[in-house]
């Protein structure tokens, strides 16, 4: 499935139906939650970034990789790991977290996006839509 990306699906559809199921009825609470954490991990990790904070990149961006995979949000996911990656090393050297610029750059839209289609899917409105106000033939 194309997701707005390119050709590039933001979201692995069968994980998501998985979490879905594993879920049931706490899934759309724990997707807010998702929701919740993920503008705080973002938040975070952008201001992490501006201060050249490597360590207080780690744990943001290990949360939003974990909450993200637990959806099939893959793309996000990856990023969160890659920004997590370039923390952690800079921490043990000592160094400044520059080369995860271009990747914190990317890390609003993708989360924006990928939570659009997250919810859009998760919607209760989604499953009733299909047949609510069409008239049923021979009625």
């Amino acid at each position: 499935m194309n997701d707005m990306s390119g050709g590039v699906s933001l979201v692995n559809w069968t994980a998501f139906s998985q979490a879905r199921s594993e879920l049931g009825a706490n899934f759309v609470r724990i997707l807010g939650y998702f929701r919740e954490d993920g503008v705080k991990s973002v938040e975070q990790i952008e201001a992490a970034m501006r201060a050249q904070n490597a360590a207080a990149l780690v744990i943001p961006a290990h949360t939003l990789k974990g909450e993200s995979r637990q959806f099939g949000a893959d793309p996000l996911s990856d990023l969160a790991e890659t920004i997590e990656t370039i923390a952690r090393d800079c921490v043990e050297r000592h160094d400044t977290p520059t080369e995860a610029l271009q990747y914190v750059a990317q890390l609003r839209p993708l989360f924006e996006n990928t939570l659009a289609l997250l919810e859009k899917e998760a919607s209760p409105l989604v499953a009733r839509r299909q047949g609510f106000g069409r008239r049923v033939a021979g009625i």
